[in-house]
Formats: structure tokens, C-alpha cells, sequence
């Protein structure tokens, strides 16, 4: 094996301690000032791995390329991985613990208010014996979506610069920024970025190649009343609370996460905030048909229609905002992208899985955009999570993965277009 995985380990537990929570209210980007020193970080380490073009660019995306080491003209294949946790659970003061020759058995978390991951519900850890995984101390998520993912790319990239004699074409490195809000590749160039194909290391466990994704909106509920003084409300205040409870309360509940699987979508509010005068809802539009958005959409309408007659001074006022649309909807236009990855895991002896994820990652933003960009497993488990945890082992799985992939795209120019190694 040519990775360290004492130094994988040592990059992620790095990484995790740095703040990074994206804030979908914030006025700046990246949302929160720790994207900024993680990137900075990166982009340092980078540059000591004698990658000279690495750079954290005005909007806090770090670029670099690993240089080719054949000749000729070969594809330039991508890795993407990014820097913010999600604001779901806090990303504040991670503590790590780092668990050696796993043993078997519940994880129990030595933070305040005792949680515990279980077997019962991680079965996968049935098949874990033997490996290191990495917790946080249940106060906070761990940070392996997609800390994980940064760390997998950075070893392959210090991988590649130690080992001359591994044959490749050029190689682009991008790490992104609010991936968790919806906001990774707004500020991405494809022209800048120059690449044939591109990879997301942002995915579980490990072999899986994920190739289909939800397709995503956005839909912002403002609810609008009239806030008076409570002695003198009668007939007066118009309370925009009681018509939030009321609106939340007609999503149907056989279309919420907790009620779905597999290939069904849903409808999630996940944030209510406000008073008296005014409450916002946000609310999650999935689905793996795009055009079923737009019924969900409708769906949020004939309830505020429904709410605004039963509140007679209440207003409603929906806005629907695209995110992101399913990756298979683009992944037919370079095959290559999934096939590749499927021989990857073949050269190593292992068994790829295509599967379809209840999410999505920066990889359907850059394939709708016309960069077929597939979403490889990174050793996580229980994103988003207190209870979130990682497998190194699977992580070194992945690094191997991604070696391998770079060498089967240098396989693809012809015999007259590689000149020899630049080693």
C-alpha cells in the first residue's frame, strides 16, 4: 500500500477540529469564517507537497493540480470534496475519539448526555472488526461529511507527488464551500477548473458509486399576520404562529423523511422561525423525478390557500428555489464517469455497488452543468449527526479507489499520444 493511513488519520483529525458549520442566513460567502481557515490550511499543505499552483481563491474555493506525469494529451480528471458541516447539528469544538481494533459491540460516547451508537441500528459495524473508526464525543457531529472526503483527496494528492512512477494525466483538486446550503459550485468555473471529468468524494461506507441523486428545491413559506398589543387584541391581532402550526400541520405526513425510503420523495420543514407579525417555514422539496417538484410545489400552495381562508388576515407568499437536479440525468453524456469507477474497484478486487442516494452533493450541480460528475464512498456513516462516526479503513479504501481511477483515464489516449513518463 503506498498511502499512510497513519497519515490520513492524522489530516482528518486535523480537519474536524476546525469550525465550519455553513449558516443559510448568513450575508457572506462562505457563511462562517472557519471555510476560510480550513482552505487556507489545505491550500498550505498543498503547496508544501510541491503542488505550485495551489491557490484559495476570493470566494475561499481552493484549486490546485497535480501535475501529469505522462506526456501527451490526456483526459484531466477532477476530485471535489467540501469544506462546510451542515448547520444541522453543531460542528463547534468537535472532540474526536479514535477507537483502535475495533472489537465489536455499541459505541458509547463519553460527552455530556451519554449517546450511544448502536449496532442495532449501524448493522454495518457487524462487519467492522479489526478496523480504527472515528466518533465524536456526542456533543457535536463528527465532521466526516465531507472531512473525510478533503482528507481522501489530499492523500491522494501527496500519494501522487511521492510516487513519480504512478502514470497519470493532470489532475484538478477543488474543494468547495456552503456544499450543505446549496451553494458549493456557485462561484466554480468549468473553464477554470478544465477538467473531463470530475469525482465528489462524499459518499458511505465503502464501494459505492453513487449515480442517481434527489432532484432538489427550496421552498421559503413566509407567513404574514398583525402583532398588537395582547389587551387590546380582540378582533385585532392576526397571529401568524397559530397559521404556521396550522400550515405545518397539513403536510401530509406519508410525505415526510421519516415516512419514506427508496425511490419516494418528500416534503421537510426544517426550519421555523418568527413571531407574532411574520413566521418563516423552509421547507425541502425532494424527489428523483424533476417534474414532481413542481407538483410539490403546488401541493404548498393549495395549503397556504387553504390556511389563508381559514385565518382571515393572514398572508402567505411562497418561494420556490432551485438547488439542485438528480446526476442521472446527466451521467449518460460520459458513461465513462461510472465505468470507470466500476473498473477501479474490479482492478482491486472489489465489488462496486451503483446506488441511488437520498441527497445530493456539489457532483449534480457540476453534471447538470455538463461535467459528469459521479459521488464515490468516503467511509461515512450517520452524516449530519451527534452520532456520526467514520472508518479509516474504508477511507485507505478510498484513496486506492481514486488511484486506480487516475491511471485508467491515462489508459485513454492512444498508444502515439503518450510520449513516456515525466519522472
Amino acid at each position: 500500500m503506498l498511502l499512510s493511513q497513519d497519515r490520513l488519520l492524522e489530516r482528518f483529525l486535523r480537519y474536524v477540529r476546525i469550525h465550519t458549520t455553513s449558516r443559510d442566513d448568513a450575508d457572506c460567502y462562505p457563511s462562517s469564517a472557519g471555510q476560510w481557515e480550513l482552505g487556507k490550511l489545505l491550500c498550505s499543505e498543498l503547496q508544501s507537497m510541491g503542488i505550485g499552483d495551489a491557490v484559495q481563491d476570493e470566494h475561499g474555493l481552493v484549486w490546485a493540480t497535480v501535475p501529469a506525469t505522462l506526456k501527451g494529451d490526456l483526459p484531466v480528471v477532477a476530485f471535489n470534496a467540501h469544506l462546510d458541516t451542515s448547520p444541522e447539528t453543531s460542528g463547534d469544538g468537535v472532540t474526536p475519539q479514535v477507537i483502535h481494533d475495533y472489537s465489536g459491540g455499541d459505541l458509547c460516547l463519553p460527552g455530556i448526555g451519554g449517546r450511544v451508537i448502536e449496532v442495532a441500528e449501524n448493522p454495518e459495524l457487524n462487519q467492522l472488526h479489526g478496523q480504527t473508526l472515528v466518533t465524536s464525543d456526542g456533543t457535536t457531529l463528527l465532521g466526516g461529511d465531507d472531512k473525510a472526503g478533503l482528507a481522501i483527496i489530499m492523500e491522494l494528492a501527496e500519494t501522487l507527488m511521492e510516487n513519480s512512477q504512478i502514470a497519470h494525466g493532470p489532475i484538478r483538486i477543488l474543494f468547495t464551500c456552503d456544499e450543505e446550503i446549496g451553494h458549493g459550485v456557485d462561484y466554480v468555473d468549468l473553464d477554470r477548473l478544465g477538467a473531463d471529468v470530475a469525482y465528489t468524494l462524499d459518499g458511505a461506507g465503502a464501494n459505492d458509486i453513487d449515480v442517481a441523486t434527489f432532484s432538489a428545491d427550496l421552498a421559503v413559506v413566509t407567513i404574514r399576520g398583525v402583532n398588537i398589543h395582547p389587551s387590546i387584541a380582540k378582533d385585532r391581532m392576526v397571529n401568524a404562529i397559530r397559521a404556521a402550526g396550522a400550515f405545518a400541520a397539513l403536510l401530509p405526513r406519508e410525505q415526510s423523511p421519516e415516512a419514506t425510503s427508496g425511490q419516494e420523495g418528500f416534503l421537510h420543514p426544517y426550519v421555523i422561525e418568527g413571531g407574532v407579525a411574520e413566521v418563516t417555514l423552509k421547507i425541502l422539496l425532494r424527489d428523483f423525478e424533476t417534474d414532481q417538484l413542481s407538483l410539490q410545489g403546488e401541493q404548498l400552495r393549495q395549503i397556504a390557500a387553504e390556511i389563508e381562508a381559514g385565518f382571515p388576515g393572514i398572508a402567505i407568499a411562497i418561494d420556490v428555489r432551485s438547488q439542485y437536479r438528480n446526476m442521472a440525468d446527466g451521467l449518460t453524456r460520459e458513461p465513462r464517469a461510472v465505468s470507470f469507477a466500476v473498473e477501479a474497484h474490479r482492478r482491486l478486487g472489489r465489488t462496486a455497488r451503483l446506488t441511488t442516494v437520498r441527497g445530493g452533493t456539489d457532483g449534480s450541480q457540476l453534471t447538470e452543468r455538463g461535467l459528469a460528475t459521479p459521488n464515490l464512498s468516503s467511509g461515512q456513516h450517520n452524516p449530519h449527526s451527534p452520532l456520526e462516526w467514520v472508518s479509516l479503513d474504508e477511507m485507505a479504501q478510498a484513496v486506492e479507489v481514486t488511484l486506480e481511477l487516475v491511471q485508467i483515464w491515462a489508459e485513454q489516449a492512444s498508444p502515439g499520444e503518450v510520449t513516456g513518463n515525466l519522472g
